[in-house]
């Protein structure tokens, strides 16, 4: 009886993942699906789900439409600082506040989380007033700064480092390592999987930021994708399988990363919550 239960439950949660699977994939196949649809089509009702002709005219006409090449530059610019500078202050921040014993640590991580409490909405018109006083306004450097500080990827680090034993750090004391040594010696190469999980993370939450380029940059040569895309929009009209088209191409390398780390990404989220 035990093992029909259990099996009775596992049918029962692979349904709802099932479900849950359709529900997101569908508007991404409805999106490939209208890349390829003409604008009449896309504008029929009851809509269609198949295009009459399948075409490849969408992508070829909004790549010559818009400055593409600008966008992917800016973008990986963007998205490679970010990584780098992030991923190396979250490291340290999480180390530090996992391993090393201070006074006040716990109110100064509560003070760290505090940004992701608040609507991003509350502090971005401050935000955007410091930058513009700095003089970056209309800048690749614009987009970078708001993003190379992450209180979730300090949570995500802490959370790992609070999981490595205790033993490990308490051996490389005895082996005459410093704190720094500790560090870079013993904690880092065990964070292999976390880090390339908040590599991913950083990398996901620069590529799908539409408000701030918005409001920073109004060049389309200083545009990331995600704004650029907004181009498209027009203020009576816009046509949706252009639109389609470009948000394709704008996923394909997101999806083309997440496919290469997705062990990687898995193993990462999953070390930090058990004690190892």
């Amino acid at each position: 009886m035990p093992k029909k239960r259990i099996a009775t439950s596992h049918i029962f949660i692979y349904i709802l993942l099932g479900i849950g699977a359709i529900v997101m994939i569908v508007p991404f196949l409805w999106s490939i699906l209208t890349s390829f649809k003409t604008l009449s089509e896309s504008l029929e009702f009851p809509p269609k789900l198949f295009p009459a002709d399948w075409s490849f005219k969408n992508y070829t006409d909004v790549w010559h439409a818009l400055p593409f090449p600008y966008f992917f530059w800016n973008t990986f610019v963007m998205i490679a600082v970010r990584v780098v500078v992030s991923t190396a202050l979250c490291a340290l921040a999480g180390f530090a506040f996992a391993r090393i014993r201070f006074k006040g640590s716990n109110i100064l991580f509560l003070l760290v989380l505090l940004p992701m409490m608040i609507p991003g909405q509350v502090y971005i018109l401050p935000q955007y007033l410091l930058v513009s006083d700095m003089g970056l306004a209309n800048t690749v450097t614009a987009l970078i700064i708001p993003g190379i500080a992450s209180a979730f990827g300090t949570f995500l680090m802490r959370q790992f480092f609070m999981s490595v034993p205790d033993e490990l750090e308490e051996a490389a004391t005895l082996d005459g390592c410093n704190t720094v040594q500790i560090f870079f010696k013993i904690m880092l190469p065990l964070a292999k999987a976390p880090l390339t999980s908040l590599a991913i993370f950083t990398s996901l939450f620069a590529w799908k930021d539409l408000m701030w380029p918005l409001i920073v940059n109004m060049s389309p040569e200083k545009m990331p994708l995600s704004s650029g895309l907004a181009l498209l929009q027009g203020q009576y009209t816009t046509n949706y399988p252009q639109l389609m088209a470009g948000s394709v191409i704008a996923t394909i390398p997101m999806v083309i990363l997440f496919i290469i780390f997705q062990k990687k990404f898995v193993q990462g989220v999953a070390s930090t919550g058990s004690k190892n």
